[in-house]
């Protein structure tokens, strides 16, 4: 398994997960020129995919998807519950309703349920082959019951968005920092650090922080709440920007 971020922030998301019989994309944020150029820089193309993953219905999420489902194969793979909110630019024919767990060939995936303002939000954990990665963006909190589930993965792509701090102090409206901060916004790098802390283990080599804020967040910050936590140093932990792509890693 390989994953590489195309684009990570409040502007646009997009991941690539590369398995040995299936390729698939979390998240279509970006336009689909911008995908299909970097996917060519990559040697690949989207008949190299089986399909996309969709964490919840914001912009920033899926404003690319109309034009790629109109231009490709792919099917949207999400919660049946989801449908409602994404039904204006995906056409039903393209869906793939899918449970908490289910298979895309090998490829086992988990639904981890997030807490975020939009309607049936998740992120995934992803296995094959004794590889798994966990992908979580957009919740406030994790709830206990799928931090468990969490526990002992080999990469982690997981919301770093904001410095409390820098949000509290910064220029957004008291309306929108109490949105960030809330139990359905987003989480900070103090919170995401103290959860890494729980569930990293010796067989995790890759975390990659996402989503940062523009404006209430830095990539040293970030990096310097995962020090203050005691991650281990042995894991190699990057940031996912939003204007340059990430490089294609093992898992």
């Amino acid at each position: 398994m390989k994953i590489k971020t195309i684009a990570s922030g409040s502007k646009g998301n997009c991941t690539i997960v590369l398995c040995d019989n299936i390729n698939l994309i979390i998240d279509m944020g970006i336009s689909y020129l911008t995908l299909k150029r970097s996917l060519e820089e990559n040697s690949l193309s989207f008949s190299d995919f089986k399909g996309i993953l969709i964490t919840h219905c914001h912009k920033d999420h899926t404003k690319g998807l109309e034009s790629l489902l109109k231009k490709t194969h792919l099917k949207v793979y999400i919660p049946e519950s989801m449908y409602e909110s994404l039904k204006e630019y995906v056409p039903y024919s393209k869906c793939e309703f899918i449970e908490d767990e289910f298979y895309i060939e090998n490829v086992k995936i988990e639904l981890i349920h997030t807490s975020h303002d939009a309607p049936s939000s998740v992120g995934f954990i992803i296995e094959e082959n004794q590889r798994s990665l966990v992908y979580v963006t957009d919740t406030g909190y994790i709830n206990r019951k799928y931090l468990a589930k969490m526990v002992d993965k080999n990469a982690y792509i997981i919301e770093s968005n904001h410095d409390e701090v820098m949000l509290m102090d910064g220029p957004y409206p008291r309306f929108l920092k109490e949105r960030v901060i809330s139990d359905k916004g987003h989480l900070s790098n103090k919170t995401t650090a103290k959860y890494l802390k729980k569930i990293v283990s010796k067989n995790t080599k890759n975390i990659i922080l996402a989503h940062l804020s523009e404006k209430n967040n830095t990539e040293k910050k970030a990096l310097e709440a995962m020090k203050e936590e005691g991650i281990d140093e042995s894991i190699q932990i990057r940031i996912a920007k939003q204007d340059e792509e990430g490089p294609l890693i093992e898992v």
